[in-house]
């Protein structure tokens, strides 16, 4: 089934001149919504610019990008993405950074059920287990990586249920749908906001049975002449974000 991204917009009073402001379009992986809500914030409060954000996979949201859509800058969740899109001519040549390496967690809403969860993959007590869909979204790739380490790849196949972001995927998760699931683990702590899960069981999976996922921004075309947009990218490259990028649980 698919699903309609989910938009929103991000906007607050502004402490600047409204008449100095301009808005800024921004294509986010999903796995980043809930940090980005809170840098938006923080960047209209500085600068007074509007930041207007729509959340999906990777995969969903280059297709649009690649189709047309008003995207000024694009905020992946991996880094061959933003770099196809400067090959391509999608984005401005040389704009592209790293603003968030993520990480990968095994989780379950039930508190109890996951306590070694590289036992509980291997023993196979459970009925469904949810992924992001590996073809689009980065953290459903790292979540077949991690199976694939674990020699687990057959035994947990006719288990899967597949999201199609990284936020649905959690979504089938907190529900019930599936037991437990790879999320990221930004999603399971950005309660706490230290990095700590404070809903539910988790594992944070080892970051040797997958590859490292490097969350690279781009400047795209449409945002090429956009004040607003250059200073979301220099934003995300400041103090105050890095403070909250870190405060999710992601490297920076």
């Amino acid at each position: 089934m698919r699903l309609p991204l989910f938009v929103a917009t991000l906007a607050c009073l502004s402490l600047s001149n409204p008449i100095l402001a301009d808005e800024v379009q921004v294509a986010v992986a999903a796995n980043f919504t809930a940090p980005m809500q809170d840098i938006a914030q923080a960047f209209e409060q500085d600068t007074g610019h509007r930041v207007v954000a729509a959340f999906g996979s990777t995969g969903q949201l280059y297709a649009q990008i690649n189709h047309g859509a008003p995207f000024e800058v694009f905020l992946a969740a991996d880094d061959t993405t933003p770099a196809r899109a400067e090959s391509e001519g999608l984005a401005v040549a040389g704009s592209r950074f790293t603003y968030a390496t993520g990480a990968l967690a095994l989780w379950s809403a039930d508190t109890n059920l996951i306590n070694d969860g590289e036992q509980l993959l291997r023993s196979g007590d459970f009925q469904h287990l949810a992924i992001a869909n590996p073809k689009t979204a980065p953290y459903g790739l790292a979540a077949t990586q991690v199976m694939q380490a674990l020699n687990l790849t057959d035994a947990l196949t006719p288990k899967l249920v597949e999201g199609q972001s990284i936020g649905q995927t959690y979504q089938f998760v907190a529900s019930g749908n599936a037991q437990l699931g790879f999320v990221a683990l930004s999603q399971v702590s950005q309660v706490s906001r230290n990095g700590e899960i404070t809903s539910g069981s988790a594992w944070q999976v080892p970051a040797a049975l997958y590859e490292p996922i490097h969350q690279d921004a781009v400047l795209l075309n449409k945002g090429a002449n956009n004040a607003a947009a250059a200073a979301l990218l220099e934003y995300l490259q400041g103090e105050r974000a890095a403070a909250v990028i870190s405060s999710y649980g992601y490297g920076h």
